[in-house]
């Protein structure tokens, strides 16, 4: 949420002396001054936006470094300010006591609930779930629960199941239509798919998740066959929903895995993940061997089909929506087109337009 400073007419006098301009301010931060505990959180999470970078550290610093108990006798409280209470779920994110406390106040934001889900633990996820109302009010916080890799697969299912009963379509999940029809038609979890997704899920800040563009992936994974093995054998486990789950958030080898899924869900996860690099992308839309969703998904993508290698690669794939092939062919280079001219592995239409246009660029007719 946008953790903008509070008013501060709207402190205590004490508060009120500690933000002032002067020395107060920058002993406020380091928390030397004497201060109720209401106050001191107050003044912290106001300082901690101050101008000067010395006192807002000061003031992180002494936040980060609180007793739990000052902490959480302070955040049940439901006047609280909403800031406040963002500001310190999250600095608080592993300490049960403070997050349950944030959670569980009334006064809390869906914005902080969504940012706990997405970064909490399975404890934290499992407690914000029970609040139904709030969830289906904003659906946001489905979609972070989905993505945290430490949310309990039994947990995602009942969410999901709710969002499906209740006709609420979930924003931030591109797969959200095959994550809920997978719950449809296949039923729940079992009780190793969470120890299944620990082995191939990663942490959104970790290199596997973030992989650049520039670098090789290899065709069976990140770590090479014995990875491809270990991501094949999990799939082969997991039920239908954990299989959607694997190919959303799981590695490379995971994705590797997926995307060769003859069941079009999977495969339609596995191209839809948050994680996807370039480089799977070009490959994935030139393979003729996956499920024609995933070329028509691709085609579909403009930040993917404005990469040359990805308009080759698609117009090469006889799987790959001929209304699109037609639309990206007049951008082929002059070699690219000749040998889609010759190519026996397209449908009839692409080749003739292909030879069109390469005769009206060599000002043949």
């Amino acid at each position: 949420m946008n953790r903008a400073p509070l008013d501060p007419q709207t402190l205590s006098t004490s508060a009120q002396r500690a933000v002032a301009p002067g020395p107060s301010k920058m002993m406020a931060a380091r928390g030397l001054m004497p201060l109720s505990p209401s106050d001191q959180l107050a003044v912290l999470y106001q300082l901690s936006l101050d101008d000067n970078a010395a006192v807002a550290q000061a003031a992180k610093n002494t936040a980060a470094s609180l007793p739990e108990k000052l902490l959480v006798g302070t955040l049940v409280d439901p006047r609280v300010d909403p800031r406040i209470l963002d500001y310190f779920g999250l600095l608080g994110l592993g300490k049960h006591a403070v997050t349950d406390a944030v959670i569980l106040n009334p006064g809390v934001d869906d914005e902080t609930l969504a940012a706990i889900a997405g970064r909490g633990t399975a404890h934290d996820v499992d407690l914000i779930a029970q609040n139904e109302q709030r969830i289906l009010r904003f659906p946001e916080i489905i979609a972070a629960m989905y993505l945290n890799r430490h949310a309990r697969m039994s947990t995602i299912d009942r969410i999901v199941e709710l969002a499906v009963r209740n006709n609420v379509r979930v924003p931030g999940l591109a797969a959200w239509d095959e994550i809920a029809r997978a719950l449809q038609s296949a039923g729940k979890s079992t009780a190793t798919d969470d120890v299944l997704l620990a082995k191939l899920t990663v942490d959104k800040d970790d290199e596997l998740f973030t992989r650049g563009t520039g670098e090789e992936v290899l065709e069976e994974g990140d770590h090479g066959p014995e990875a491809a093995e270990e991501a094949k054998k999990a799939f082969d486990e997991a039920s239908m929903p954990a299989k959607i789950r694997l190919a959303t958030l799981g590695n490379a080898s995971a994705r590797a895995v997926a995307i060769r899924s003859p069941i079009r869900m999977i495969a339609a996860a596995a191209v839809k993940a948050p994680g996807v690099t370039q480089i799977e992308i070009v490959r994935w839309a030139g393979n003729p061997n996956l499920v024609e969703d995933v070329a028509r998904y691709i085609a579909g993508q403009r930040e993917y089909t404005k990469m040359y290698g990805v308009k080759v690669s698609l117009c090469r794939n006889p799987k790959a929506p001929i209304s699109e092939v037609m639309r990206f062919m007049p951008f082929l280079r002059e070699k690219d087109l000749k040998n889609l001219a010759r190519s026996r592995g397209v449908p009839a239409a692409i080749v003739a337009q292909a030879r069109k246009l390469t005769m009206q660029r060599s000002g043949k007719k």
